[in-house]
């Protein structure tokens, strides 16, 4: 995935991560100008998701896996600043290059397979576990993080990493249904359940012992801006599935009350379908809310060896739920395939207009990925 810097309004640089082994760069920031790129850090293990936050840093994770050596979430100050670092994954410590006390872990947030996250201004933040199910334990749960001094959403940027909200706070594991919560009662309302505290937790073991709510897969999720705007919480998201099983994979909203709710976690979450999957729209990965028209762009990331046949890999154009009387979407059109059955598209994101989106092409037949600015978006 791929964040803008200095801002979303007139990026300069797209600070992105490469889903790669810790020999490889990890971190890299690409001039969107003249496509230079340069490693800020090495060492880390399929770094997958980069955001910029809104107290003006850099937040990126591993999608390693759960466990006491899973998948972390690191933050990054001053990334034009920060050359050449070394993660040690054991330790968490940053070290050699130029910078590198711009960097830290963040074990507040747990362990897992990092991927989707939603970071509100509070510094109220939600995420998935990007787990499959296995031998009838359930797959990647959702959870949330409420910081132990909650931001205020409109105040500047901080000017030193113990100023961010991420330095310590509390998390919930998502949990839907009533008294008859369990397998077959993946939609509809639930609640937080309280994840015991602890320096470092391991969070898909927090999920099976607490009988959290599974998905399979937890894949990228993006905040609903629209309701954002109106006071409330609302972000959309992808639980991949599996085509080889027939398993199309779909897409899910999550409401969490307003904005105030989510902040006290007094609200009631409810987890809505929002696109089906199927034979055609199947596998999504990543996901982009398009600034100024709400609609929502997502991407596949399909087996290419299917019994049908190859699948080539599409980027679909969804509209949002309208003034029927369902919660999904009112129709999704295929705006892109890529003509090379290898290649998967990932990280796609919009700029502030919505009309410029960048996104990347993995895994293609020539061994190296590229990123394309797609324009002409209305």
């Amino acid at each position: 995935m791929s964040a803008f810097w200095p801002n979303a309004e007139n990026p300069e640089w797209l600070i992105t991560c490469n889903e790669s082994g810790g020999a490889d760069p990890g971190v890299v920031r690409i001039n969107i100008a003249t496509g230079a790129s340069e490693t800020i850090v090495t060492g880390t293990t399929s770094c997958d998701p980069v955001h910029a936050t809104p107290w003006g840093t850099i937040i990126f994770g591993e999608e390693a896996g759960g466990g006491p050596n899973g998948g972390r979430v690191y933050e990054l100050m001053d990334p034009l600043a920060t050359t050449g670092v070394t993660l040690n994954r054991a330790t968490g410590a940053f070290t050699g290059g130029t910078g590198a006390a711009n960097l830290t872990a963040r074990p507040a947030l747990g362990r897992l397979s990092f991927e989707g996250l939603a970071l509100y201004g509070t510094g109220v933040t939600y995420y998935g576990d990007e787990s499959r199910p296995s031998n009838g334990v359930a797959g990647g749960a959702y959870f949330k993080f409420i910081p132990a001094s909650l931001r205020a959403p409109d105040a500047g940027p901080i000017t030193s990493l113990d100023q961010s909200p991420y330095a310590a706070g509390s998390i919930y594991g998502l949990r839907t249904g009533g008294t008859d919560f369990g397998q077959g009662n993946e939609l509809g309302q639930g609640h937080w359940v309280p994840i015991p505290p602890a320096p470092d937790p391991d969070l898909r073991a927090q999920a099976a012992a607490l009988r959290l709510t599974g998905y399979y897969r937890p894949e990228d999720i993006d905040i609903d801006r629209g309701a954002e705007a109106d006071g409330n919480v609302r972000f959309c998201g992808n639980n991949t599935g599996n085509d080889g099983e027939l398993l199309w994979g779909e897409t899910v909203c999550i409401l969490d009350g307003t904005l105030t709710d989510a902040s006290a976690n007094t609200g009631l979450p409810e987890v809505q379908r929002f696109v089906p999957g199927g034979p055609e729209f199947t596998m999504p990965d990543n996901i982009a809310y398009q600034p100024g028209r709400g609609n929502w762009i997502i991407h596949e990331d399909a087996n290419t060896e299917l019994p049908q046949g190859p699948k080539n890999n599409d980027l679909w154009a969804c509209l949002p739920d309208g003034g029927d009387p369902d919660l999904q979407s009112d129709g999704c059109v295929r705006v892109a395939t890529l003509n090379d059955t290898n290649a998967e598209w990932t990280g796609g994101i919009f700029d502030a207009s919505g009309e410029h989106f960048y996104v990347g092409v993995q895994h293609n037949v020539t061994g190296a990925g590229t990123i394309l600015d797609i324009t002409g978006w209305r």
